[in-house]
């Protein structure tokens, strides 16, 4: 699980730099402008960490179904060798993901006026300034990201009632700390593709929420893992616990 969560910590990070940065220096410009690759080099990353995320909660899902459900044989299963391979897939779903897609942005024609009606560029958005027919990529943008995103979470929602049905019977402290842990899991996987299926799902339609929704999906939920994981595993509570006693115990001692 501390792999998965280290890894998803990388993600995380690099989720939110790709746009937040440029987000912080437009924030003191009257102008605010960016290049057309600086625009595609952003969506290429923003898809690119995106899709790797969304397959790593899934491989998450997998390593807490296989601890619950077949805990006598978690060591076999998930051994190193299926830990960097669930690890090397995620990257590489990742990458299929944004290629698949930005192949056929890069060579859009633009007309102008070249306005983006978002604090940084998405798929959509950009798309939709093409000045030709773009039916077959919205297809493909709809496809690529809504569907999945919807077949995916609803795969992982299938997944945790099965393991909420197994340890409603094994009532143990070992069910209470899975419980714990499934429902920082939960709370993750719902803010992550919640607003996901909503922008990608209907891209093409143009709806007020979906400026604070592409914030909260890009910027505001990669900072909240960390806390939700932190406040809701209990090893990590007793460990902040332990530390800020030591912490405690030296400034008193000092």
């Amino acid at each position: 699980m501390y792999f998965f969560l280290t890894n998803l910590s990388f993600f995380d990070l690099c989720l939110s730099s790709v746009a937040t940065p440029k987000v912080i220096a437009d924030f003191l410009r009257k102008r605010k402008t960016i290049s057309l690759w600086g625009c595609m080099v952003q969506m290429y990353f923003m898809h690119f960490f995106g899709g790797g995320e969304m397959s790593l909660l899934i491989a998450m899902a997998i390593d807490r179904y296989v601890a619950i459900c077949k805990p006598l044989h978690y060591q076999t299963i998930m051994n190193c060798r299926m830990l960097i391979g669930l690890l090397v897939l995620s990257w590489a779903v990742g990458f299929i993901h944004t290629t698949s897609q930005m192949v056929f942005t890069v060579g859009l024609p633009f007309c102008g006026p070249n306005v983006v009606d978002s604090i940084f560029c998405d798929l959509p958005l950009v798309i939709k300034l093409a000045c030709t027919d773009t039916y077959v990529l919205e297809l493909l943008v709809i496809a690529d990201s809504g569907l999945l995103s919807l077949v995916c979470f609803i795969l992982l929602v299938i997944s945790y009632i099965i393991m909420f049905i197994t340890l409603w019977q094994h009532s143990s402290r070992a069910s209470s700390k899975a419980v714990s842990t499934l429902s920082a899991h939960i709370t993750v996987v719902t803010l992550f593709f919640g607003p996901a299926i909503f922008i990608y799902a209907f891209p093409f339609n143009s709806y007020s929420v979906d400026k604070f929704l592409s914030v909260f999906y890009s910027i505001i939920t990669p900072f909240l893992n960390p806390i939700i994981y932190t406040l809701r595993n209990q090893e990590m509570k007793a460990a902040i616990k332990r530390l800020s006693s030591q912490q405690i115990g030296s400034c008193v001692f000092s």
